[in-house]
């Protein structure tokens, strides 16, 4: 335990009235199970003089009241505050919240309110590094100790996000390590160390990234040098090539890694990623993290919903699907918000046709998509999302809101690369807000005349507030230049130079030379026109019968059913080859080998075909594993005279075979109908199992809850057992030290209860009143004494009627003095619970006083014997 003297030390008084510099860090620390050593270790290293505000988040029992701030003012210096509502956030402070509550921050006040989750649900961690994220942005620290459960790796993903420093305990010293792995699993964690070495390395990166950023410009050609080896180094790792992306955007993002690892070269920074392959993990996302939210700038899309929307149902007053794309989507804020602004685009303006609207949102980052795709986002949306969007497009969840149904089947999530990836085309709207500026400028003109392409003409670009069309007013035509929404030109009249994105990018990295693409060869050439006009034409199929690839002309065999589109291959064959392919096409799965089926006859438009029908299981190569190659090779073709001769000089005989072979075959399609009927009823008792599945997984999502409520709960009793065992631990050290005090002053002492029990008593009691340790709670009156004091029971009892001391002198049969003293026990609160009787030896006192009195009353008589 660290000791400090107010006197002696003069960092450890606290001064509010001293100016406060701004900004400064806030260190959000969050910890549940097996927290309070951790923070005790944690604050035991924290100096004096940090300039840094401290806010501890524990999860806490409800209804037990809450030691936290007591506990950990005896390890630090630094003023332990309970937080209060509207409290004020000072540097070298440190905040607990008290229990029941939960805590945000804006504008450096912290806010107190009670939580909206049933006890067992809260997340209260999270609740508060979501806003702390918000709020210090750069300047955020978030530190997870130890913990069981998930909560706060969601709020280190908003820390991470905005640019703050993420730290977390290393899970091998954690009591419990299941909060800091949740973190490292996830991919969030810039700092792992010991509790007791995190305030070190907090200190330290933030100190080392304000010394790269201010020595980064001194030498730009190694800096330039080093930023091509990163961004190859990256290349080489995951295919995703950085180098047409701003400099100083993304040397400021390497900065921040240099700074965590404390690097003050970028060299040195070169050489961990070459030897650490996680490092360019987080590095990589270090370079995606994007700021978004929902309906930013309002008034950019107020003119979405009022302009550019009314012009897309102009294009087609009789309606029809709109198409949008949202490249880099982040996390869904912006497609969510395109998809609500159309549906209030359909009720303010009733356009007279039909409209509906299909997005594609697309982003780099996978873990972002993911997220996307919940469509589940944190309580503070409210600040953005009006109270009337709320009730209306989101569910209120326990810990945040979650999109409705009609809102999140409008949107598609995908990962990809528009630099890399093709984009969508056929689009009538393409929002690309705040992404450009990131940019350098010659892949922003390819973005553009990209965007050009992937629009309809008339089609509308929405960009963000910062960004414009720069030199390319011959594409685009401001459609409301202020809130930056612009016209699609038709260009028809020019030769645009495009160039589409391809995976394997056009660029080496680190370079700006594009690398010119091999040039087909003869072989290339010359297979390919033997494939289009001398093979045969073909069909690969699944083992369903599902058409995947067609090669050829496949009309003459095969033509699309009538009624809803249906890609099967036994929908789609000729009379003439759908007996066969029934019959043929389960065999060769089930034998994964070759059929092949000769002089096949085929009518179509009057002519008779003769072909040949091959199928063959594919084994090689993989991809293609367990597909069927059907091909049709034909033979020749019959004229239709003949059938018809044929027809007019058939016996009857003849006629009554064909007669009944055509019945036989309505039989096998009356047949085969029956077979497909039962096919869906088939399906229809595959569905109810399925929604019998979701029900059983409903349940256990349930039962899951349950769990994760009575692992909370299990954390909140740990907490409090934790602080008890620590105030358990006070008061035996407290008892002790009382127990030596009582010995010490050698007065013997009895303490009794309110029925004249004994409750404790000292070692010199023990030889007057003739006591054993098996005598506690036993009554004062049935023990034996050496004292001629038979009614001391009688003035206990009225000393604790009364609650007026008495005091009086005795004697005991070994001819000893005592004074005994019976006066009231009070409590700390004034409450009266017993007497305490006390036996003070003043047999000295009585022996000196009978001397005294006999040499008195011998002086007196030679005074009186003297004449």
């Amino acid at each position: 335990m660290n000791e400090c003297e107010t006197a002696q030390n003069p960092a450890c008084s606290s001064n509010d009235a001293t100016p406060v510099p701004q900004p400064f860090p806030v260190v959000g620390i969050g910890a549940s199970a097996g927290g309070l050593e951790a923070l005790e270790l944690f604050l035991s290293g924290v100096p004096t003089d940090s300039g840094m505000a401290y806010v501890i988040v524990q999860h806490l029992d409800p209804t037990h009241k809450g030691m936290m701030p007591e506990l950990l003012q005896r390890i630090t210096c630094l003023p332990v505050v309970p937080v209060t509502d509207h409290l004020n956030v000072l540097p070298d402070h440190v905040y607990v919240l008290p229990p029941n509550h939960d805590i945000s921050i804006q504008k450096s006040v912290l806010y107190l309110s009670k939580p909206a989750a049933p006890r067992g649900q809260r997340l209260p961690i999270n609740f508060f590094l979501n806003s702390l994220a918000l709020d210090y942005r750069k300047m955020a620290v978030a530190v997870l100790l130890s913990g069981m459960g998930s909560d706060g790796t969601e709020g280190l993903g908003a820390i991470k996000k905005n640019a703050g420093l993420v730290l977390v305990q290393d899970p091998s010293s954690a009591a419990f390590p299941s909060m800091p792995q949740s973190a490292i699993d996830a991919g969030l964690v810039d700092i792992i160390a010991s509790a007791g070495e995190l305030p070190k390395r907090i200190i330290a990166s933030l100190r080392q990234e304000s010394s790269v950023e201010k020595t980064s410009n001194s030498r730009d050609d190694l800096v330039k040098s080093g930023l091509d080896r990163v961004l190859s180094l990256m290349q080489a790792h995951n295919g995703q090539d950085f180098s047409l992306y701003k400099k100083s955007t993304l040397y400021r993002r390497i900065e921040r890694r240099m700074g965590v690892h404390q690097l003050g070269h970028i060299g040195d920074y070169v050489r961990l990623l070459e030897e650490n392959a996680q490092e360019l993990d987080l590095l990589f996302k270090e370079l995606l993290i994007g700021v978004t939210s929902f309906f930013r700038d309002p008034a950019a899309w107020d003119s979405l919903r009022d302009i550019a929307f009314p012009a897309l149902f102009q294009r087609s007053p009789s309606g029809r699907a709109l198409r949008a794309w949202v490249p880099a989507c982040s996390t869904g804020e912006e497609a969510y918000s395109i998809a609500i602004s159309f549906k209030e685009a359909l009720e303010v303006h009733q356009p007279a046709g039909r409209f509906s609207l299909h997005i594609f949102a697309t982003d780099l980052a996978q873990d972002a998509v993911d997220l996307a795709r919940l469509g589940h986002y944190a309580k503070d949306i409210n600040s953005k999302v009006s109270a009337e969007r709320l009730a209306r497009y989101f569910i209120a969840t326990d810990d945040g809101y979650q999109i409705t149904k009609e809102v999140r089947e409008m949107v598609i999530f995908a990962p990809q690369n528009m630099a890399q990836d093709p984009p969508f085309t056929k689009l009538d709207l393409l929002s690309c807000r705040n992404v450009l500026i990131y940019f350098g400028p010659e892949l922003q003109q390819k973005l553009l005349a990209l965007f050009h392409y992937s629009l309809t003409p008339g089609g509308i670009l929405f960009l963000g507030n910062s960004e414009t069309i720069g030199s390319t007013t011959h594409l685009f035509e401001a459609l409301d230049s202020k809130t930056r929404l612009y016209r699609r030109l038709d260009s028809s009249h020019q030769t645009l130079a495009i160039d589409f994105p391809t995976r394997s990018s056009t660029y080496s990295a680190g370079t700006d030379t594009p690398i010119t693409p091999p040039a087909k060869n003869l072989q290339i050439l010359a297979d390919q026109l033997l494939l289009r006009e001398f093979a045969p034409a073909a069909v690969l199929v699944n083992a369903s019968g599902d058409i995947i690839y067609i090669c050829g002309r496949t009309g003459r065999y095969l033509e699309p059913a009538a009624g809803k589109a249906n890609w099967n291959v036994y929908a789609m064959a000729r009379n003439g080859l759908r007996h066969a392919l029934a019959s043929t096409l389960q065999q060769v799965v089930r034998e994964r080998g070759r059929v092949e089926c000769h002089d096949l006859s085929l009518e179509d438009d009057g002519n008779t075909y003769q072909l040949d029908l091959t199928l063959q299981y594919v084994e090689e190569p993989e991809p293609l594993h367990g597909t069927v190659m059907i091909v049709f090779k034909e033979l020749r073709s019959k004229p239709p005279t003949k059938r018809q001769t044929r027809k007019q000089a058939q016996s009857p005989v003849e006629a009554q075979l064909e007669k009944s072979l055509e019945q036989a075959q309505d039989e096998v399609k009356c047949l085969r109908e029956q077979m497909q009927t039962s096919g869906e009823e088939l399906k229809s008792t595959n569905e109810e199992l399925q929604s019998s599945n979701e029900e059983l997984q409903s349940t256990n999502e349930e039962l899951t809850t349950s769990k994760e409520e009575m692992q909370s709960l299990n954390e909140e009793l740990q907490t409090v057992n934790v602080e008890l065992q620590s105030r358990v631990d006070d008061l035996s050290r407290v008892n002790d030290d009382m127990q030596n005090l009582l010995n010490s002053t050698e007065v013997a002492t009895i303490f009794l209860d309110n029925r004249l029990h004994i409750r404790r008593f000292t070692e010199q009691a023990a030889h007057i009143i003739k006591l054993i340790s098996a005598d506690v709670g036993r009554p004062l009156s049935d023990l034996a004494s050496d004292l001629d004091y038979p009614d001391m029971a009688q003035d206990a009892e009225e000393v604790l009627r009364t609650l007026v001391f008495s005091e009086k002198q005795v004697t005991s049969r070994n001819k000893c003095w005592f004074t005994v003293r019976i006066m009231p026990y009070r409590t700390m609160q004034n409450l009266i619970n017993g007497v305490v009787i006390t036996f003070i030896d003043i047999t000295l006192a009585k022996n000196l006083e009978a001397e005294l009195r006999a040499t008195v009353a011998r002086i007196e008589n030679q005074t009186q014997s003297t004449p």
